[in-house]
Formats: C-alpha cells, sequence, structure tokens
C-alpha cells in the first residue's frame, strides 16, 4: 500500500475514533463517509481516492436521498 494511502487510512480511523462519537451519526448513506473514504483509499491511488472521498462528502448533505454508495462497486460478470 502507498505510503500516502496508509497515512490518510490511519487519519480517518483517528477521526473514527476520537470525533465521530461526539459528532454522532450524521452520515445518509451506508457505509458511513468515513468507511467510504478508507475503502478508497485501500481499493485506489491517493489522488483517485482523495477525489472519490471529497465528491462524497459533498452528496453527504441534508438534500440527499442517501442510501448503498460503496466505495468498490461489484462487477457482473
Amino acid at each position: 500500500m502507498h505510503v500516502l494511502n496508509h497515512v490518510a487510512i490511519k487519519s480517518v480511523k483517528l477521526y473514527q475514533l476520537l470525533l465521530s462519537p461526539y459528532i454522532g451519526m450524521q452520515c445518509k448513506y451506508v457505509p458511513s463517509c468515513s468507511q467510504y473514504a478508507c475503502d478508497c483509499f485501500e481499493h485506489y491511488g491517493f489522488f483517485k481516492s482523495f477525489r472519490l472521498m471529497v465528491w462524497r462528502i459533498l452528496r453527504c448533505n441534508p438534500w440527499s436521498h442517501g442510501g448503498y454508495d460503496p466505495a468498490v462497486k461489484q462487477t457482473s460478470h
């Protein structure tokens, strides 16, 4: 795993541990936006993951319907 991805995952995990319990479950998506970010950083390069994470956070707003939105889309053969 690329060093930047590893640092990004550790940062998100730290957020999940220290801040998320106090902010509460505000995400309208499954998996949560922070888990989505971790999944992206585990499967894609840093810059693609960062772009996907920002786009997801922007979509997670009061006007969004939310729903199931995995970071790694399953392909059917």
